[in-house]
């Protein structure tokens, strides 16, 4: 197959997918610093290069409720967002879950406020952690690209049927320009096919109701339902991963495995941070530190089983979050990382860590200290800070 090879930055990799993927409707509303996003794909529609009906509205709680009802309607759907964007789609998010409506959505991570801040951390994500929608962190441009082509796959499955959304940091991914490999439009169109709705609001021959009342009766049974539908994502999603290897050549899974094998410490994070911890682990690998890295691509639904198969042999474990939950014992990802291993009867040293708040940088040097305070590491610590000015 041939693939063209151009420099994009990471919003206009994923507006690329989009225009290849050329979804049936798309409604949005503009937010830094995933503005870009819609704002190229926006050209892509004038241009006539894509048969999507855009929606442009007043809010992104009107995005995602266009989308909902798009999606209803039996059309395949997208939409992009970030920070502040996302927590007010937050109602809409669990309602579109609900009625395994597969819209996909291309979200750029930025802080919440408060205080007022337009950067990267994953504050947004996490606060929508259990919303229902598949979860995938892209660490550049070209996972962005890629991932964002899978999860319509994935979303669209008639397994799962959930929404899905495929996160990158805002800043550092969004607006960074990287070296892209791009696959034939053809190509895409056919690894993605024709999408075949589970359900259309409009189909007269099959009047149904959506978004009915459910009370005591039958409620608990729907969340079931997304449960067991989380559940066989799980599996259906390498399942696709090795399927877009067979076709594209890129080899995703779940997590990311970065020399963990024979590695004493090792660092589990998300995102873009991936990349400069790998840095570190080369340069420790060269002072003689066995250090390894683990990357958790996807993160809902969370692979439990893949992770502590990874980190269970290691002597210490440090998980870094670009969020806070404020429970003062862990981040978000390092809890759900303890639970794992607790689940499966591992007792191991975990240090949880939170950084790059607001976009806070976070440095080879700053992550190598993690790693060397690992060794030292007799049992679990309360949440550290880094970089925290004194």
């Amino acid at each position: 197959m041939e693939k063209t090879i151009v420099a994009r930055t990471g919003n206009e990799a994923m507006a690329e997918a989009m225009r290849q993927i050329n979804p049936d409707v798309c409604a949005a509303y503009p937010i830094t610093p995933a503005t870009e996003i819609m704002q190229i794909f926006s050209s892509f529609v004038a241009d006539g290069l894509v048969k999507t009906n855009l929606i442009t509205v007043e809010s992104e709680h009107s995005a995602i409720s266009a989308c909902m009802g798009s999606a209803a309607s039996g059309a395949r759907t997208m939409t992009a967002t970030s920070s502040q964007g996302l927590a007010l789609m937050h109602e809409i998010l669990y309602i579109t879950s609900a009625l395994r409506l597969p819209i996909v959505l291309a979200e750029v991570n930025r802080a919440l406020s408060g205080p007022i801040n337009i950067h990267c951390d994953h504050s947004d994500t996490m606060g929508e952690r259990d919303s229902g929608w598949i979860q995938i962190y892209a660490e550049n441009a070209q996972e962005a690209y890629d991932l964002l082509i899978n999860a319509v796959r994935i979303a669209e499955h008639k397994d799962v049927s959930l929404p899905a959304m495929v996160s990158t940091d805002g800043f550092i991914i969004s607006h960074g320009m990287e070296r892209l490999e791009m696959y034939p439009d053809n190509e895409v169109q056919k690894f993605i096919g024709d999408y075949k709705p589970h359900y259309n609001l409009l189909n007269l021959d099959n009047p149904i109701t959506v978004g009915s009342l459910v009370l005591t009766d039958y409620y608990i049974e729907h969340k079931r339902a997304q449960h067991e539908a989380m559940k066989n994502a799980k599996k259906i999603i390498p399942e696709i991963f090795s399927e877009f290897e067979k076709t594209f050549g890129k080899k995703y899974d779940l997590v990311e495995n970065y020399k963990c094998d024979d590695a004493d410490f090792i660092l589990v994070c998300l995102g873009s941070t991936a990349g400069t911890a790998k840095v570190a682990v080369e340069e420790l690998r060269q002072e003689g530190i066995k250090a390894g890295l683990l990357k958790i691509r996807v993160f809902r639904p969370f692979p439990a089983e893949q992770i502590v198969k990874v980190i269970s042999k290691a002597k210490a474990i440090a998980v870094m979050d670009r969020a806070e939950s404020l429970s003062t014992q862990a981040g978000p990802v390092a809890t759900e990382v303890k639970a794992a291993l607790y689940d499966a009867g591992k007792i191991l040293p975990v240090q949880s860590y939170i950084y790059g708040l607001g976009g806070r940088e976070i440095y080879v040097d700053q992550i190598k200290q993690i790693y060397k305070n690992l060794s030292n590491a007799k049992t679990s610590e309360p949440v550290k800070y880094i970089g925290v000015k004194e």
